[in-house]
């Protein structure tokens, strides 16, 4: 990995770097986006299963699109029993997380007879994509499903492509049913996401898509948004470890190839006020490259987006970092919780030697579906709140309506809005 120092101009190499890797990037595929999701709009079911024949090499029609009771039988005997247990006390984790994120109605009455409050309702339907393949991920599945399971959605409607033989990977579909999915439909890419979006004659419109996946999927779902809502537009994976000469190198290698493994596009990147540390890092993630399964794509991710900084400051650093936003942080100094209470946009943040990324990617509780790109300046991780609505709610007796009268009128008719004057004005009559 290379090791440099920080500075503006190293910096902004990094911050354009990286913005490279976004899904916005990645135009050339929009037109072929555009013509699925238009089929899919114009031809429903009978495309959807020609899409699963070409791109999936799977036979898929009415009578084997949904996932069967059969099916989800076949996967419990298959899967690994410790996996089961594993995924079932994951489970427990996330949900336990999500149930504090919980939000209720509230009403605030007054004396005069008026009542303002809030009204909390969940989505009623949601679509969650799930990739299939080598990318079939059942933690995605618990992190989707279980916070809109939480919320109340009623209507849980999963789409993964199958394999080539029209079956799903066993731990998905145990995932699935463990997590509470109401039904799982065989089908993915851009095609699956217009499905949700738009209905067809099998699957029905949903309120809202989450869930990742590959550009075909983060570019149908940035088309669909208006008529349906969703969770983000997810880009690659990404780490940033802050560190002083406190912190273990083996470890922070461990942490760095543990995101870059993800794919090509993955960041891995240490900011650090010791040049020692930087340097045992490198040389750990040599040693490390060579006895791990993905060894190709770590050595492609970090070649073109794997940086080991050093500072002058750990004010310095802190400020890198705010600026980076990065999807995951992780914090391992003789002071991490100081620390953190200067950090204001990160995805998720891991405190201390002993709390790794992974930690948060299966199984403490915290939702691993996370805002990317420097998004979370202004986006937050997935949870309950994705999956609700709020109404805002008023009600004023005539005791308190007349106070404000002339205040409401004096206002409308300041904006030209004389038949908004109107409406209170024929209440003062009389």
């Amino acid at each position: 990995m290379k090791i440099v120092p920080l500075n503006e101009t190293t910096k902004k190499n990094l911050l354009n770097d990286l913005l490279k890797r976004s899904p916005n990037q990645y135009g050339e595929y929009e037109k072929k986006v555009t013509e699925i999701i238009q089929a899919v709009k114009e031809q429903g079911d009978k495309i959807l299963f020609e899409y699963t024949k070409q791109f999936d090499k799977a036979e898929i029609s009415t009578e084997n699109i949904l996932v069967s009771e059969a099916e989800f039988e076949k996967a419990y005997q298959k899967i690994d029993p410790n996996t089961l247990d594993v995924i079932r006390k994951a489970a427990k984790n996330i949900e336990q997380y999500h149930e504090k994120q919980r939000r209720y109605s509230w009403f605030d009455s007054k004396p005069d007879g008026s009542i303002l409050g809030q009204k909390i309702t969940p989505i009623h339907s949601v679509g969650v994509y799930v990739p299939g393949g080598k990318a079939a991920y059942p933690s995605s599945v618990l992190m989707n499903v279980i916070p809109a399971k939480v919320a109340g959605v009623e209507q849980i409607i999963m789409v993964t492509p199958p394999r080539a033989d029209g079956s799903v990977y066993e731990g998905t579909l145990v995932a699935a049913k463990e997590a509470g999915v109401t039904k799982i439909y065989k089908v993915g890419g851009a095609q699956a996401v217009a499905a949700l979006a738009f209905g067809t004659e099998t699957i029905s419109k949903v309120d809202k898509i989450v869930g990742p996946g590959n550009i075909y999927v983060a570019l149908a779902k940035k088309a669909v948004y208006g008529y349906v809502s969703i969770d983000s537009i997810a880009g690659p994976s990404e780490i940033l470890v802050l560190a002083d000469e406190t912190a273990n190198p083996r470890y922070v290698a461990a942490d760095l190839l543990s995101q870059a493994e993800h794919d090509e596009l993955a960041s891995a990147i240490l900011i650090t006020t010791s040049k020692k540390l930087a340097e045992d890092v490198s040389n750990q993630i040599d040693s490390m490259i060579e006895k791990l399964s993905r060894k190709e794509i770590l050595i492609k991710s970090l070649d073109q987006y794997g940086y080991l900084f050093i500072t002058d400051s750990m004010e310095e650093a802190v400020e890198a970092v705010n600026e980076i936003a990065s999807e995951h942080l992780e914090i391992i100094t003789k002071d991490a919780f100081e620390v953190m209470t200067k950090i204001k946009n990160a995805g998720a943040i891991f405190l201390g030697e002993y709390s790794s990324e992974p930690l948060g990617d299966y199984f403490a509780g915290p939702n691993h579906v996370l805002p990317t790109n420097g998004t979370a300046k202004f986006f937050s991780p997935l949870g309950v709140d994705d999956f609700i609505k709020k109404s805002s709610i008023i009600s004023y007796s005539k005791k308190a309506l007349l106070p404000a009268a002339k205040d409401i009128i004096t206002f409308a008719n300041a904006e030209g809005l004389t038949a908004h004057a109107n409406s209170i004005a024929v209440r003062l009559e009389n």
